[in-house]
């Protein structure tokens, strides 16, 4: 089983200045520009138009240090009681969009994040395919970058552009990494041969049951919807036997219910379970049904 963490956890009890709207304003107050935010527009977009505008106007010399102040203010958050709940279920790996490491910290109970190693088979200073730490057994998989290395922070559109160029690459072509002697088979020869050794966090997503707990999965998360889609059309196209067992489900309070991406859920084979509880109930009753295994919708 594999728990997918989205950043809602963070702004649950005492963590409830951690949504991006307060953090982008946060930056924005920083550097003195007035930059109004659109909250229709896609995050990646807004991200660009700040980084942008910030560039043009000479208050930024380059984007690492932007991403640099992002970091810093993430490192503040701390782990609350859902974070240690979810910790104690029967779960080795937490893939998470989240750049914080609230998880890691639940498990060290205080002790310093700052020197964790990352664990990942090859080194990647900007992307994130391999990327993750190993503590007490449990695997922690940042896809989107983590704020011990900035610069594999992903917020733009460019940086979602080569995230989507590497996993492609990594599903559909395989790749060539000059700290690697051999080259990886593409994942989808891997599955076919029922050869998948879970040497990233796009293994487990075609292989295992997925569970989905705090994301939004907005339609500007570009590469993981390209996923889901992959996913989907070898599963009903090539109805390989390493997907018969693998499940994904997606945890979602009533008070968002939209009938349009349910419809796109129930296309691609996810399950979409609505509570009608939200904030920490919300968390509660996931954690119980994840536990005793109750999925019914």
């Amino acid at each position: 089983m594999v728990l997918f963490v989205g950043n809602d956890i963070n702004n649950i009890q005492s963590n409830s200045n951690n949504s991006w709207e307060k953090l982008l304003k946060r930056i924005i107050e920083k550097y003195g520009k007035k930059v109004e935010v659109d909250k229709s527009q896609p995050f990646p977009l807004i991200y660009e138009e700040l980084y942008l505008k910030l560039l043009k106007t000479g208050k930024l010399e380059n984007e690492l240090t932007l991403k640099e102040e992002i970091a810093k203010a993430l490192s503040t958050i701390k782990p609350n009681e859902i974070h240690r709940m979810l910790l104690e279920l029967d779960c080795n790996n937490y893939v998470t969009t989240n750049y914080d490491y609230t998880l890691q910290q639940a498990v060290l109970n205080g002790k310093t994040t700052k020197k964790l190693k990352n664990e990942g088979l090859v080194y990647e200073k900007k992307f994130s395919v391999f990327r993750h730490h190993v503590i007490n057994n449990k695997k922690f998989w940042h896809i989107h970058g983590e704020i011990n290395s900035p610069q594999s922070i992903n917020l733009g559109f460019e940086h979602y552009g080569g995230q989507l160029q590497h996993l492609r690459d990594y599903v559909v072509s395989g790749v060539k990494y000059k700290t690697r002697e051999n080259p990886i088979a593409p994942l989808y020869q891997r599955l076919k041969e029922n050869d998948v050794k879970n040497i990233s966090w796009v293994d487990l997503f075609y292989t295992d049951e997925i569970h989905i707990v705090g994301l939004g999965l907005g339609f500007e998360e570009t590469d993981l919807w390209w996923l889901i889609t992959n996913r989907a059309r070898l599963k009903y196209e090539k109805k390989l036997d390493a997907l018969k067992n693998n499940k994904i489900i997606y945890y979602c309070p009533l008070l968002y219910k939209n009938y349009h991406k349910k419809q796109i859920m129930d296309a691609n084979g996810i399950k979409t379970i609505y509570i009608n509880k939200i904030n920490t109930e919300f968390y509660f009753e996931v954690i119980n049904r994840i536990k005793n295994k109750n999925t019914i919708a």
